[in-house]
């Protein structure tokens, strides 16, 4: 790269729109502008310098506010998206199989293609995590493409500034200098007063204050980059878990996304309100919708598995504590919180039958089926056995001759047996369910007859950790404190020069609030009897409004 050489012997980086030593406008775009472009101070920045190598290409591609937009853009479009069927987390099935069914029979063509594209687990999908890191190489590739350059020149600003510079500020003031040398001085102590920091060299005066708020975009950027950082980590194993478990009275099970733990369910219990005590508060919607649930747990043990079993061995589980949980007062260990968020009363637990002769009615034996863990074979007495030939927890009916099951969950269960006695060696075949028994293959002998069913209640629990959640919490910290810093604090500039023919020269700059450096600079004006300024900006518009007319 050819450095630019300024007027004044200084070497300017290619690029390089106004010299960092003295302030000359070097490109012609500057010379023609009236006012200088003082966003990122005349910097060069890589992206508008170098083009040729693929890293350049890249850099130019993430460090453009277009592209990132586009990505914002994007990713609000896919989020918006995500919520026109409910997310995997809501859906009552368990196995990538059910989970795919259900969106195909509940909402169709529509709903296969929905799960098909990962829509349905949009936040864990790997094409959102890929949006959500380019958006985080955009905000840091953007960041130092402009942090860099803008830090390196307002560093090394020179207090002495050539004219061109001066002329081109948009507060711009020329006259005689009334005081003389104590011009200077009078400006310099009125500064002071004003809270700015002030240097003086060769008959020439720079002062500032608020140069901090110039890094507050940057501060909001590193904000949103450790924030979108915490969100990726959510992806990773063990870093975010948010899963439901329902765990049936007297049942133990390996909790969800937590290693070597398993859960006890001992006891759910509900409490209601009691309308002849609570008459006053909750009589009213006693009425109306029944009973109101004033307080619903679930008894449960804690077991930790021995870090010296094998896979899948439960045998000798350590006890690790018993608690009560309860609506927001969850079971907590190693970082993990159990919610108890959800229960269903009377599950169907064991049906009972009894194996009869149909003529005489003489009971042959009794059985009892686990709908939970059904054994296929059941011997029933006096020679006689019961074999489950299938099991559908939740019958919903005949398709093509062959039973259907909505679900895993026992709401109605639905049995296919052949029974076996003395009288039949080779077997009956039965349908059996709530109400209803079919015969298949014609009239049975025998017949397998409903008695009774024992139900137990089942919780609904959620397995929630969250190691993110600092990071997260700092990411919107900084985030907050870069739009504070940005938005109610700005960056003063004011030069005075004295020139060879005793002329003073004034300019001043502000990122923001240019009614505050007026209202400023209006002070050190009056302390130091400076010449008046004029906003070039109004006067710009001015001149254009005063050609318009002469035109016309």
């Amino acid at each position: 790269m050819n450095n630019i050489i300024c007027a004044c012997g200084h070497e300017n980086p290619e690029g390089t729109v106004l010299c960092g030593n003295c302030g000359r406008p070097l490109t012609k775009e500057a010379k023609n502008q009236k006012l200088a472009d003082m966003r990122y101070e005349g910097t060069a920045r890589r992206s508008q310098t170098y083009n040729k190598s693929i890293i350049d290409k890249i850099w130019n591609f993430f460090s453009s506010v277009k592209i990132g937009i586009t990505i914002i853009v994007a990713i609000l479009v896919a989020a918006a998206i995500g919520t026109i069927l409910p997310q995997v987390l809501y859906v009552p099935a368990t196995t990538e199989a059910d989970i795919a069914a259900y969106y195909e029979r509940v909402y169709g063509t529509f709903g296969k293609i929905y799960y098909e594209l990962g829509l349905s687990d949009l936040y864990g999908s790997w094409w959102f995590q890929t949006l959500i890191g380019m958006l985080g190489i955009s905000l840091i590739v953007a960041s130092l493409d402009r942090f860099i350059p803008l830090y390196k020149s307002l560093k090394k600003q020179r207090t002495k500034r050539h004219e061109s510079f001066m002329k081109r500020q948009r507060l711009y003031a020329q006259g005689e200098n009334i005081l003389g040398e104590n011009s200077l001085a009078k400006s310099e102590e009125k500064l002071k007063e004003l809270r700015y920091k002030v240097t003086r060299e060769d008959g020439a005066l720079l002062a500032e204050k608020g140069r901090f708020a110039r890094w507050g975009p940057y501060v909001n950027h590193v904000g949103l980059i450790i924030f979108l950082f915490g969100v990726m980590l959510r992806a990773l194993p063990g870093f975010y878990v948010d899963e439901t478990m329902w765990i049936r009275e007297g049942e133990t099970r390996a909790i969800p996304e937590a290693p070597g733990f398993y859960l006890e369910s001992k006891e759910f219990i509900l409490e209601t309100y009691d309308k002849a005590t609570e008459d006053e508060v909750f009589g009213e919607a006693i009425d109306r919708v029944g009973t109101i649930a004033s307080n619903y747990q679930t008894d449960v043990v804690l077991y930790k598995k021995p870090e010296e079993a094998l896979p899948g061995q439960t045998d000798d589980l350590k006890e690790v504590k018993k608690e009560s949980i309860q609506v927001n007062h969850p079971l907590k260990f190693e970082g993990y919180s159990v919610f108890q968020m959800d229960f269903r009363l009377d599950e169907l637990k064991t049906m009972h039958f009894k194996l009869s002769n149909k003529a005489s009615g003489e009971t042959l034996g009794d059985l009892a089926i686990d709908l939970v863990n059904p054994e296929t074979s059941y011997d029933v007495g006096k020679g006689s056995k019961v074999e489950l030939l299938g099991y559908y927890p939740d019958f919903s009916g005949f398709e093509n001759g062959e039973p259907q099951t909505k679900s895993p969950v026992p709401n109605n269960p639905a049995f296919l047996v052949k029974m076996f006695t003395p009288e039949t060696p080779e077997g009956e075949t039965s349908f059996v369910a709530i109400k209803q028994t079919v015969e298949p293959l014609g009239d049975n002998e025998f017949k397998l007859e409903f008695q009774n069913v024992d139900t137990r209640d089942v919780s609904g629990l959620t397995i929630r950790k969250d190691k993110t959640l600092w990071i997260l919490a700092l990411g919107g910290l900084l985030f907050m404190i870069g739009v504070a810093q940005g938005s109610y604090f700005n960056h003063r500039r004011i030069w005075i020069h004295e020139s060879t023919e005793g002329h003073l020269v004034v300019a001043a700059h502000t990122n923001k609030n240019w009614f505050g450096v007026k209202k400023e600079l209006d002070q050190v004006t009056e302390a130091a009897q400076l010449p008046p300024y004029i906003d070039q900006h109004d006067t710009e518009g001015q001149e254009l409004k005063e050609d318009g007319e002469k035109s016309s």
